[in-house]
């Protein structure tokens, strides 16, 4: 038996089509082309150049710094609101709850939001736009999905740059969620303007495992899945949390903080929420600490920028990688202490800077 040919199939694209992808992939859009697309509000070039920002090639950060030079004057208009809670808190279905609210109000809201990596393979499911599925249709709403990676919780540079380009792009709230583990939480705190930590009743004791420093950044508290038979048990850990606030020193800002509770999925309390940090922001506008506040978080993270710049460098000094091996070797083999191993690469790496 002779086998016969198959039907042959067709392509799935036309050739033009597949010219325009590859003539797109071939063309690398210029700094000032992807500033003139931001600015009139085009996603693609948004997507284009927060893909520049996470970029790992040095090549593309030089077009990166043009782009956010480029953009810069036209950002700093937005409110940034950051979000947190333990895995499980229901943050994806309050985000989308919270932003579909906004949108209903003529806000347009870009959320950012940050997908824990791997500590083995490093890599990021990166699935809060499946979680999201009605606020990803939203054509005011922008979501865009970030690895965590390894620096100080995976939000620094790449997410404080990308709210310049959102609010450049004519984004008016913008919203960090954290992967709700290890420092995130401090470094969002460093870069937005409202800090809203979210919790869930029934867990065991409302207050018992809550890192105070946590509980001291945040600027209200949400019971969220008060909905149901959770309900009261909602409104209990409400009454709780809100004794608790008490008990901390006063912000800077003068504004104290509360508890309450919302439903992502029957969308009570979600209003209630908004109106909490609209007279937030009412308050820290008159009084000025919203400028002082952002003046100091440009601060802390230039020094930050350095911090990492430094250590990039050093990591990735030819000479230093090779000798960083031979050091280890020796730390393992207690031939040298880990602390005489550092000041020697140190002193070695600002031999030859």
């Amino acid at each position: 038996m002779t086998e016969k040919e198959g039907i042959e199939q067709p392509n799935t694209l036309s050739s033009s089509a597949v010219e325009n992808i590859q003539h797109m992939r071939r063309k690398q859009p210029s700094a000032d082309e992807l500033v003139s697309g931001i600015l009139k509000g085009d996603i693609t070039a948004l997507s284009r150049a927060i893909t520049l920002i996470e970029s790992t090639n040095p090549t593309h950060e030089s077009r990166a710094n043009d782009v956010i030079k480029g953009c810069l004057p036209f950002a700093n208009q937005s409110v940034r609101i950051g979000i947190t809670g333990v895995p499980g808190v229901g943050k994806s279905t309050f985000i989308e709850a919270f932003g579909k609210h906004l949108t209903s109000l003529g806000k347009k809201v870009a959320v950012l939001t940050v997908d824990p990596s791997s500590t083995i393979s490093h890599g990021s499911i990166l699935g809060d736009k499946t979680r999201m599925e009605e606020l990803v249709k939203d054509k005011n709403a922008f979501i865009r999905p970030s690895a965590s990676g390894e620096t100080l919780g995976g939000v620094a540079r790449k997410t404080r740059e990308s709210m310049i380009f959102c609010e450049a792009a004519g984004f008016d709230t913008i919203i960090i969620e954290t992967v709700g583990v290890g420092q995130s939480e401090t470094a969002v705190h460093s870069m937005v303007d409202f800090f809203l930590l979210l919790k869930i009743s029934g867990a065991g004791d409302e207050l018992q495992g809550i890192k105070r420093g946590i509980m001291e950044m945040a600027d209200a508290i949400v019971i969220n899945k008060a909905d149901g038979d959770n309900v009261s048990k909602a409104k209990l850990a409400k009454t709780e949390f809100n004794r608790a606030l008490h008990l901390f020193p006063a912000k800077k800002s003068g504004w104290i903080p509360t508890a309450s509770t919302c439903s992502s999925y029957t969308k009570d309390g979600i209003e209630d929420v908004w109106n909490t940090i609209s007279d937030y922001f009412k308050l820290v506008k008159e009084n000025h600490y919203f400028e002082e506040k952002r003046k100091d978080q440009n601060q802390f993270w230039m020094i930050e920028t350095i911090n990492e710049q430094l250590k990039s460098n050093f990591y990735n000094h030819p000479l230093i990688e090779k000798l960083v091996e031979e050091k280890k070797k020796a730390v393992q083999n207690n031939e040298i202490s880990p602390f005489a191993a550092a000041m020697s690469l140190l002193k070695k790496y600002f031999e030859k800077s």
